[in-house]
């Protein structure tokens, strides 16, 4: 059985966390602590607490305000156009 321990810095191996998950997740949201867990004595992953983010995510990211869009960015010079609707796809090569 699970041994009451302090849960921060241990390495819990996989066949234990299997056994006690719903202890497990009860500890780690009462403590805020992550566990370890390890297969044969090594560090393969971490279960910790899910921390929401108090901040509301911001549209435009990091580049918000940065970057401007030119009124006529949609516009297609009508070379390009011609050539998507009159060009042959292969052309002759001569």
């Amino acid at each position: 059985m699970f041994v009451e321990r302090k849960l921060a810095m241990q390495i819990t191996n996989i066949s234990e966390v299997k056994a006690n998950l719903s202890y497990l997740i009860k500890m780690i949201q009462e403590t805020n602590e992550s566990i370890i867990i390890g297969k044969a004595g090594e560090p393969v992953a971490v279960l910790s607490a899910f921390k929401k983010n108090s901040l509301p995510r911001k549209l435009g990211g990091s580049w918000e305000g940065s970057v401007k869009i030119a009124a006529d960015f949609d516009k297609t010079d009508k070379e390009i156009i011609d050539g998507f609707y009159n060009s042959s796809l292969f052309p002759d090569q001569t």
